[in-house]
């Protein structure tokens, strides 16, 4: 557990290296997270993965334990791209072909941006619920009133804290029955994350342009990719991650693979676990092959 200072915030991160000298070894998985979530929600995952792989995970600006009083950081892609490009840089992880960058929701926007920029370091990427939607009357309702549901859950966030609507909320996010534990956090996060960077990431999260642009670069990751989606997920559509699958399968020539979770929601991290992380090692694995044999 340390902080990492930089002209945004005072950044919090937790590496698992730091507990096991030897992971400092082995491929690095950096998890990126979705909106107005602390990086608390990756923790069953880590703990299943950091046997084999060096986990990174860290709070974006205005969540969980990373310090914002006293800074003024933009919240947006290209904002929370950098803070993130800097924990990568001041641990080295820039420097050797070993990254494996795993986006969530909202996460996956800077999770590819984080792919390009790092891309000399890049084994593989994972994309999960996190997709894209042909332009029509209906997606664009959509989009306008899931920008309503944004504000009013701002606006009175609080009532989330209490029955009913905070088994609803959780149950919206979680097809599945998860813990009471990041039942809690999940409510906690919420509620207790700075209103004006969650707002902001909810408002970019749903922007044509920044959709538009999310796609044309997801296209140019050069490394293996895996998106991943829980087709019973109520939050984000899961056709959206089928048609991004099916774009770059058609537009790209880089590796691209599939996981479709049918009865899971938006956090399958939480929801199957083990089934979850069986599939990222799957990935993994096919992706340090695949680079294994391809011309350097």
């Amino acid at each position: 557990m340390s902080y990492l200072s930089s002209k945004r915030c005072q950044l919090y991160y937790e590496d698992s290296a730091e507990s096991d000298p030897s992971g400092a070894q082995k491929p690095v998985v950096l998890f990126v997270n979705g909106w107005a979530v602390s990086s608390r929600y990756w923790k069953p995952l880590v703990n299943m993965l950091s046997p084999n792989y060096r986990c990174i995970t860290y709070d974006q600006s205005g969540t969980g334990k990373t310090i914002i009083k006293g800074f003024k950081p933009t919240f947006t892609i290209q904002g929370f791209t950098d803070e993130a490009g800097e924990l990568i840089e001041h641990l080295g992880l820039h420097t050797s072909k070993k990254l494996h960058i795993v986006g969530h929701s909202m996460g996956g926007m800077v999770a590819t941006e984080l792919c390009l920029r790092y891309h000399q370091a890049l084994i593989s990427a994972t994309i999960i619920a996190c997709g894209i939607f042909e332009e029509t009357l209906f997606t664009s309702l959509g989009l306008f009133f899931l920008g309503g549901l944004i504000d009013f859950s701002m606006n009175f966030r609080n009532i989330f804290q209490h029955e009913p609507l905070k088994s609803l909320f959780v149950k919206r996010a979680a097809t599945k029955e998860i813990s009471k534990e990041y039942h809690d956090i999940l409510i906690e996060d919420f509620t207790q994350s700075d209103k004006e960077a969650t707002n902001a990431v909810g408002r970019f999260s749903i922007d044509r342009e920044v959709l538009k642009r999310y796609t044309r670069h997801v296209l140019l990751i050069s490394s293996p990719l895996l998106c991943s989606v829980g087709m019973a997920d109520q939050t984000i559509p899961p056709e959206g991650t089928i048609t991004l699958y099916e774009t770059r399968i058609a537009k790209s020539s880089a590796p691209t693979r599939l996981a479709k979770f049918m009865d899971l929601g938006h956090l399958p991290m939480l929801e199957d676990t083990a089934r979850f992380a069986a599939e990222l090692k799957k990935h993994f694995e096919f992706a340090e092959q695949f680079h294994k044999k391809s011309p350097q």
